[in-house]
C-alpha cells in the first residue's frame, strides 16, 4: 500500500473518531438537558406545593375571640417580642420559625454578635415569630414552640428561652417541638422560668392566636422567608452577591451609631 493510501485510511479513521465523541458530547449534553430539566420542573413543583401548604394550615385555625398578647410585647398590633434598649440608633428587626434550619443557623452565626450589640445598646432587635415549617412539612412544632416562646415573655426570660429552642432544635422533619413536655423540659435550662404558671401557659396555648396573628402578618408582608433580617429597615441577609458577616453586621451597627 502506497504511503498516500495509508495517509489517506488513517485521515478516515481519526475523522471518524472525531464525529464519534462529538456524538457522544451531543448525547452527553442532551441528556443533561433533559435531567436538568427534570429536575427543575420538580423543584418548581415542590415550591408550589410549599407555597399551598404554607398558605392553607394557619388560616384553618380559630382566630376568632380575644388574643393574649405577651406582656411586653410591642410595634404594631404588639406584635414584637423587643431585646436592648428602646432608644437604641439601629433596628434589628428578626422574622423566625423555631423549626427553621437556616433560622438556626442565623443564630449559630450571629448569637453572640447580636447580644453583644444589644448589650452594649448600640442594637434594639424586635423578635417576630412565623409558623412557616408547620404549613410546609405539616405538624404543630412551629406554633408550639412560639407559644412557649410568648410565655417565656412573660416570665421575663425570652431571650434565653429563644437561645434555648435553637440550640436544641430538632431535624426539620422532627416535629419534636410539638410535644408541650419537651419545651418544658428544655426551659428547665433557663434559670426560674419553670414555674406552675409557665407550664400552664404552654399546655393550654395561651398564645396560639398571638402566634397565629404574628404569621398571617409574616404572609401579608410578602416576605420571601425565614429568617428575615432587617437593619433599619433594609434587608441585610438575602443578598448572596454581598453575604452579611458578624463583622459587618458590627461595623454597619457602629457605623450608624456615629451618625
Amino acid at each position: 500500500m502506497s504511503e498516500k493510501n495509508r495517509e489517506a485510511k488513517r485521515s478516515a479513521r481519526e475523522r471518524l473518531t472525531e464525529e464519534r465523541e462529538r456524538q457522544k458530547a451531543r448525547d452527553k449534553r442532551r441528556r443533561a438537558l433533559i435531567v436538568g430539566a427534570a429536575v427543575v420542573g420538580v423543584l418548581g413543583l415542590a415550591a408550589v406545593v410549599g407555597l399551598l401548604a404554607a398558605g392553607s394550615g394557619d388560616d384553618e385555625k380559630d382566630t376568632s375571640g380575644p388574643v393574649a398578647v405577651p406582656k411586653g410585647a410591642t410595634g404594631q398590633d404588639e406584635l414584637t417580642l423587643p431585646l436592648g434598649k428602646a432608644d437604641a440608633k439601629s433596628t434589628l428587626t428578626i422574622w423566625e420559625d423555631f423549626r427553621c434550619p437556616a433560622c438556626k443557623g442565623f443564630e449559630d452565626a450571629y448569637r453572640s454578635t447580636v447580644h453583644d450589640l444589644a448589650d452594649q445598646g448600640k442594637l434594639k432587635v424586635e423578635y417576630h415569630l412565623a409558623t412557616l415549617i408547620d404549613g410546609n412539612m405539616g405538624g404543630s412544632g412551629s406554633l408550639r414552640a412560639a407559644n412557649a416562646a410568648a410565655c417565656a415573655q412573660d416570665a421575663g426570660r425570652f431571650p434565653a428561652y429563644h437561645d434555648v429552642l435553637f440550640k436544641n432544635q430538632p431535624a426539620e422533619t422532627d416535629d419534636a417541638f410539638a410535644k408541650n413536655d419537651k419545651l418544658i423540659e428544655l426551659a428547665a435550662q433557663v434559670d426560674g422560668l419553670v414555674t406552675d404558671t409557665f407550664k400552664k401557659c404552654v399546655e393550654d396555648g395561651a398564645h396560639d392566636k398571638w402566634v397565629t396573628k404574628s404569621n398571617k402578618a409574616f404572609r401579608d408582608a410578602k416576605l420571601q422567608g425565614t429568617p428575615t433580617v432587617l437593619l433599619n429597615g433594609k434587608n441585610i441577609f438575602s443578598d448572596q452577591r454581598n453575604p452579611l458577616t458578624p463583622q459587618k453586621l458590627r461595623r454597619l451597627v457602629q457605623d450608624a451609631d456615629k451618625g
